[in-house]
């Protein structure tokens, strides 16, 4: 009962962390695009107003004129409204989503003792330690560079994105790499709103307020964090789905092949934030579609020999001891209400009727068991893909 309460809880955190996500990602595609699209304005009233530029759209049956000011306008109007809850619900959505699947169950999803017997709260304190480390790191490199050089900024990021990788690949289970990564560059997404985006923008409030004229500085520091917010959000979404795929975070340079796919996925949104300003640079969709696909290629699993394949009461032996604690009609390993992804292993004929997933999570990738819980060995992944190639006999 109580791994069923907890399924239920972990499903409405995830289902609010995916709406605001949306809200909050959506928020700053329409801005960077909006951003990168306006026109100087048509008027010289506008432009003696201070605008800087203008925008005519049409959508939902109507149609709108968005005006951007070159720093602010000559009064404020009110209400003035301001973008903020999405990031910070997104976060604490995703935090908390974080500490009940990952945290909560830390034995199970973060720790492998194959690649270090770490107790659960070791992990956990890595886990947070790492959150904090990366929204600091980021955060000097941008007050110590400054504006002007963002190609330093963003060349010292992938440096530590990478670096980060390799030194949690030999901490945590691939899956659990991957979020973290994830869960460090989202960190920095909704610090910069915490602590730059709208920290600047209230400073160009106060100063009209105070019937001062804005210093620029600010909303150019707002706009900057802005931008890298923009560059973060395909990597972000990229992690978030990664758990399902173990093709990725089970290989054995999954921290490589992460890094390889973050730097595709900002290299396919720079092609948007190109496009959204009227330059569409053709060859960065094209050399990324060939990326992926070498990646792919790169990362493809060898085909086990079937001569090797097993008398299937081996299979079964390996299939009763490794998986059937999770993968059962009730399943008897701590923390799992129901069979992950409805897979049943413990007959035989649902042993051949499951053989395609045993390969792809036990043998192709080696994601499963989770944190090898039961310690399979090398050589039994290597009897079941054999047995599988030979077409699963019984």
């Amino acid at each position: 009962m109580e791994a069923y309460v907890g399924d239920w809880i972990s499903l409405l955190v995830r289902w609010v962390h995916l709406i605001t996500g949306i809200a909050w990602i959506g928020a700053s595609f329409y801005f960077v695009w909006l951003d990168n699209s306006l026109k100087p304005p048509a008027r010289k009233q506008d432009v003696d107003d201070g605008v800087g530029g203008e925008l005519w759209a049409i959508h939902g049956g109507g149609f709108y004129h968005v005006q951007k000011f070159r720093v602010a306008p000559q009064a404020l109007p009110a209400p003035l409204h301001w973008f903020k809850w999405e990031a910070y619900s997104t976060w604490l959505s995703g935090f908390a989503l974080f500490v009940i699947v990952y945290y909560a169950n830390a034995r199970t999803y973060m720790i492998d003792p194959a690649i270090a017997d770490l107790a659960p709260w070791q992990a956990v304190a890595i886990s947070v330690g790492m959150l904090v480390l990366a929204w600091v790191v980021y955060d000097q490199l941008c007050k110590r560079l400054g504006l002007a050089r963002e190609r330093v900024i963003a060349v010292a990021m992938i440096v530590f994105v990478a670096a980060s990788a390799f030194v949690l690949s030999k901490l945590f289970a691939g899956r659990a790499m991957f979020l973290q990564i994830g869960a460090m560059l989202g960190t920095i997404m909704a610090a910069n709103v915490l602590f730059v985006i709208i920290p600047s923008q209230r400073e160009l409030v106060l100063a009209k307020q105070r019937g001062e004229a804005p210093d620029p500085i600010h909303g150019q520091r707002g706009k900057q964090r802005s931008v890298h917010n923009n560059y973060f959000t395909l990597p972000v979404l990229l992690t978030m789905i990664s758990n399902h795929y173990p093709m990725t975070f089970g290989h054995a340079r999954a921290w490589l092949v992460l890094v390889a796919m973050l730097l595709l996925a900002a290299y396919v949104r720079h092609f948007f934030n190109l496009r959204h300003g009227g330059r569409t640079a053709w060859a960065i969709p094209l050399t990324a579609a060939a990326g992926a696909l070498l990646l792919a290629f790169a990362i493809a699993p060898a085909r086990p020999d079937p001569s090797r394949a097993p008398p299937f009461a081996q299979v079964e032996r390996i299939v009763a001891q490794r998986c059937a604690s999770c993968h059962a009609e009730r399943p008897t390993h701590e923390g799992f209400a129901v069979a992950p992804k409805g897979v049943v292993l413990d007959t035989p004929e649902r042993i051949v009727a499951g053989a395609r997933q045993i390969f792809e999570q036990a043998v192709a990738t080696r994601a499963m068991p989770i944190g090898n819980l039961t310690s399979m060995t090398d050589e039994e992944r290597v009897q079941l893909g054999a047995w599988i190639a030979a077409g699963t006999p019984r």
